[in-house]
């Protein structure tokens, strides 16, 4: 069964950063992947993950940066990766040029991405880039949204529900450049664009 068969959506209205954490890892981990299809089990991954990494937290507030990070980094260090968080430029003032976050999922990585208009909201999975198009998967619909990278940089994100990035999850950047310079074949996520397609469809 494809992963867009499965109709993947969050379970509750808080719990988008578990969803989102649970798709990034099932893409990482092939063994991950496998439980997906089981009755009921996305759904109690998703409880799963948002004790696990909210304990100080409170759940009804969803889930911050630092907590998707750390629930992708379980997945991530089977390459020897973990994931980190930053703020958008964009909040500074400054035009966010990407380059980290369009690096990183053109290379295959999955980057989870905080949105929300005046207050960080909702979190969505950037998975694939095309040209200037970033492949989006949206947890409320279990939907696949398609947003272009100046929308992004300008926040004026639609089809998301919110316009504005507030943050990204994304490799560390030493962990980028080890892969880069290794070339090894166990350096590579699951996530090449062919495997993604693949996987979704």
């Amino acid at each position: 069964m494809t992963l867009a068969a499965m109709k993947l959506r969050q379970r509750d209205g808080v719990t988008c950063g578990p969803a989102v954490a649970v798709l990034a890892g099932a893409l990482l981990d092939p063994a991950y992947r496998t439980r997906l299809p089981a009755v009921g089990w996305f759904h109690d991954e998703q409880g799963r993950i948002h004790r696990g990494v909210n304990w100080l937290w409170p759940r009804r507030l969803g889930t911050t940066p630092m907590g998707v990070a750390n629930a992708i980094s379980v997945h991530g260090a089977r390459y020897g990766v973990r994931y980190r968080w930053r703020p958008c430029s964009g909040l500074l003032g400054r035009r966010d040029r990407l380059v980290d976050v369009l690096r990183a999922v053109e290379a295959g990585w999955p980057v989870a991405m905080l949105v929300g208009r005046v207050v960080p909201r909702h979190w969505v999975l950037l998975v694939e880039l095309s040209g200037e198009v970033l492949t989006c998967y949206e947890p409320s619909s279990g939907a696949l949204r398609f947003v272009g990278t100046d929308a992004v940089r300008g926040a004026r994100l639609s089809g998301l529900g919110f316009p504005r990035p507030f943050a990204f999850v994304l490799p560390r950047p030493s962990s980028a450049t080890r892969i880069e310079t290794s070339g090894a074949e166990s350096a590579s996520p699951a996530t090449t664009p062919e495997r993604f397609r693949a996987v979704w469809f």
